[in-house]
């Protein structure tokens, strides 16, 4: 793990997407295509602001989130919603976008044709995260029912978690995905989720799930 810490979050953002851009660039100098996942919520928004308009092969580029509420784009609450509006726009509005959220389905029936398409784009060429105060990443919420499946080193491509703080399932990468990105950036602002990182650092993935995606992962902070 590398930690970068930043005047302000102005100054991240624009250094993260600076950064991404460069390993998505990097990578289609030597291969035909390249997947990145990104987190969603509040944190990533910014740094969509940025990236949308780099300068590289976007046609090239499949983009996902980490993980994804069960529910319609046009909810607030999707994830897709916030990537489409603010990723998928500009230079980047040519790169194919893989949703997790198919309609007609519940979540347990979409897992194994999401697992085909996730898999169908091979390890990830760059994963975008963010953290919570509780030490979760994507979906994998420590105490979630089937938590340890999602960290298993043989888990599929992706499994519902059902958190009881949360209103709806979740669809999300599972640990062993996003832990083969080759390049983790993982953004976090403020002094509680540094301390919670901090803490995570000496807990086992079942009690810190970030910790099953630190080795090698570049830390962004900035209050």
């Amino acid at each position: 793990m590398i930690f970068n810490e930043y005047p302000d979050r102005e100054m991240l953002a624009i250094s993260v997407a600076n950064r991404i851009a460069g390993d998505l660039k990097s990578h289609l100098l030597r291969n035909s295509r390249a997947t990145i996942a990104v987190a969603g919520g509040t944190s990533p928004g910014p740094i969509f602001d940025d990236l949308c308009a780099a300068e590289l092969d976007w046609a090239n580029v499949c983009v996902m989130a980490s993980d994804e509420r069960w529910v319609p784009e046009d909810s607030d609450r999707s994830n897709a919603r916030l990537i489409r509006n603010r990723l998928l726009t500009n230079r980047a509005g040519a790169a194919e976008f893989l949703p997790f959220y198919m309609a007609g389905l519940n979540p347990d029936d979409a897992v194994e044709p999401l697992c085909e398409k996730v898999s169908a784009q091979g390890n990830l060429t760059v994963a975008l995260l963010g953290m919570g105060a509780d030490m979760h990443t994507a979906s994998l919420f420590p105490g979630a029912a089937n938590l340890s499946a999602a960290l298993s080193p043989d888990a599929p491509e992706v499994a519902v978690v059902r958190p009881d703080s949360q209103p709806e399932a979740r669809i999300t990468l599972t640990a062993r995905v996003l832990d083969a990105a080759m390049a983790k950036h993982l953004v976090i602002f403020g002094e509680e989720k540094k301390e919670a990182l901090d803490r995570a650092l000496k807990l086992p993935p079942e009690d810190a799930p970030i910790q099953a995606v630190l080795s090698g992962c570049q830390v962004h902070w900035a209050v």
